[in-house]
């Protein structure tokens, strides 16, 4: 019979000196890592190109090169986000010791995964050899600054004093500063506090029983301005930034990730609406989105498709009328029951068999009920079971002669599909690291609650080295996918090309959630497998995090191909 994943040992040691000079160690640490980086580009670019051009089928021969660096890169631009905010911190006269240890230790980590192997996965290490780098190209890390940080900014003396300061906080509404200004900081602390209120305590039943959010939730979200957060207030929106988007998208997903979603899939229909709909379709549907009078589904993956919706065969055929009929097949559709129209990816020259040929339409249908979920003419569908994720269910859909009306073409003309949709990929990555975020929040929330209750050997399991050492590594993970997070949101904000940096957002963000919600169940020990603890619910939802939005190792392709261009 299995118990808390423990056993005994000496006490922790309370002393955890932090490293003089701290912010000009890891400061120094960033051009060894930037150089790295350019060589590591070098060496893969060379290995990929076919002449001066990088060759896509090169690419894919060699996958683990190229998404290595993705990873390579993910971890500079980590780092380099950190230490801009530790700068920022301590220019403000906020950077505490909590903070301090944060950095210490994430660069301490970080530089040694760099050097001696980065985990993309549980079975899958890159290390700077798959790159093509040899131990002279190796050796340029070793500078006093990375090495004064790989031998003492991780250590177990500062991941204990780091956790003695979160229990000195213990209810905080996080660890450590987050460098946002006070508006956020004041969104963030209300939607923590309705997510304390009205989603943390029934979360887990809800997951239990399979249930749909409930339809008040989606009322007091939509009167708290959830959907219409970024859309511009001349079409009834808020019009705040993304990074507000995130603040939300955390909290609300800290408290379940169900909720945390809801807005997810108006954010993409405003964004297709905004970039790529004609006049009367943002006059006509942005408003709507925002109050919540409708609410969209996103309605593009295919059977035997997955990412490549290049490949897509769902057809629509244009009458004589202008109006268009839908034949084909969906999958993997969150939320489809209950929604009142869908950003449906279809094509319309069945000539093409690639992305050129693909429209997006905003298909009208009627919300469905328990007892008949799809009750419009023209559409079937059925739930598809899962493991969490599960407060909007999933479902694959059936269209058969499916009414759209010519008028819901996204901007007018046929063809646009697939670019419309790619306008939309940086926020829809941004706002999924955000939530991956509030998931590993959520399992450091639990695990640390659960470690301070639970007695082992006559102590509580938070003075076990190896359990505090868990809850250190959660909270500095994530606060540097909160810091990579708010950079992608920035870089939006501020009209930059972000795609690169919303990716690595995203591809970062989704393995800490996953690390975070596995430690955490390991630190519940047998009891974390009981469907009655909460952390079980957390592992599940965590895991969908690497496949939705981009699957990490597509996640990983795109930064690449992006790195090497």
């Amino acid at each position: 019979m299995p118990h808390d994943g423990q056993m005994d040992g000496q006490d922790m040691n309370p002393s955890a000196p932090l490293l003089p000079d701290l912010l000009a160690l890891t400061r120094d640490a960033l051009t060894p890592l930037d150089e790295l980086l350019e060589i590591a580009t070098a060496r893969v670019r060379a290995t990929v190109s076919d002449g001066d051009r990088v060759s896509g089928a090169l690419v894919e021969q060699n996958q683990y090169a190229a998404h290595g660096l993705a990873w390579l890169a993910t971890y500079v631009y980590a780092l380099r986000q950190m230490h801009r905010w530790a700068e920022a911190l301590s220019g403000a006269g906020k950077l505490g010791e909590m903070e301090q240890l944060i950095h210490q230790i994430a660069f301490g980590e970080y530089l040694w995964q760099i050097y001696g192997g980065i985990q993309m996965n549980q079975g899958e290490v890159l290390r700077l050899q798959d790159l093509g780098l040899g131990q002279d190209d190796q050796r340029a890390l070793m500078v006093p600054a990375v090495m004064t940080l790989t031998q003492s900014g991780n250590t177990q003396a500062a991941r204990v004093r780091l956790v003695e300061l979160m229990e000195q906080q213990s209810g905080s509404t996080m660890f450590g500063t987050s460098g946002l200004d006070e508006e956020l900081e004041m969104i963030r602390d209300q939607f923590r506090r309705y997510a304390q209120e009205k989603v943390e305590p029934f979360a887990h039943d809800w997951h239990l029983k399979d249930e749909l959010i409930p339809i008040e939730v989606i009322e007091e979200l939509a009167e708290m301005g959830v959907f219409g957060l970024t859309i511009p207030e001349e079409f009834g929106g808020f019009g705040l930034s993304k990074a507000s988007m995130c603040v939300v998208s955390e909290e609300l997903s800290r408290g379940y990730i169900g909720v945390g979603s809801l807005g997810t899939r108006s954010e993409i229909a405003a964004e297709l609406i905004l970039a790529g709909g004609t006049d009367d379709q943002k006059a006509n549907w942005l408003p709507r989105i925002a109050s919540a009078e409708i609410l969209p589904t996103a309605v593009f993956t295919e059977p035997n498709t997955g990412s490549d919706l290049g490949a897509l065969r769902t057809r629509a055929v244009k009458g004589d009328n202008g109006d268009y009929t839908v034949t084909g097949n969906k999958t993997w559709i969150t939320h489809a029951a209950r929604t009142h129209v869908m950003t449906l990816l279809a094509r319309t020259n069945p000539e093409t068999t690639d992305h050129r040929g693909l429209s997006m339409f905003l298909a009208e249908k009627v919300p469905g009920t328990d007892e008949n979920p799809f009750p419009t003419d023209g559409m079937t569908g059925g739930e598809i079971e899962v493991l969490g994720y599960r407060g909007m269910k999933e479902y694959e859909l059936a269209f058969d002669g499916f009414h759209v009306k010519g008028e819901n073409l996204l901007g007018g003309e046929e063809g646009k599909g697939f670019k419309q949709l790619m306008e939309t990929f940086e926020s829809a990555r941004i706002q999924t690291a955000a939530r991956a975020i509030g998931v590993a929040q959520s399992a450091l929330d639990i695990s640390m609650q659960y470690a301070q209750d639970r007695k082992q050997f006559g102590k509580a399991l938070i003075n076990f080295p190896r359990v505090s050492s868990k809850l250190a590594m959660m909270a500095v993970e994530v606060m540097v996918a909160r810091q990579l997070t708010y950079f992608s949101a920035w870089e939006k904000d501020n009209g930059h090309r972000c795609d690169l940096e919303a990716g690595m957002a995203k591809l970062l963000g989704a393995r800490v959630a996953w690390a975070a919600a596995d430690n955490g169940l390991q630190i519940h020990g047998g009891n974390g497998f009981a469907l009655e603890y909460k952390i079980s619910r957390v592992l599940c939802d965590a895991r969908i995090l690497n496949i939705f939005e981009g699957a990490a190792e597509i996640q990983a392709q795109v930064i690449a191909r992006r790195l090497l261009a």
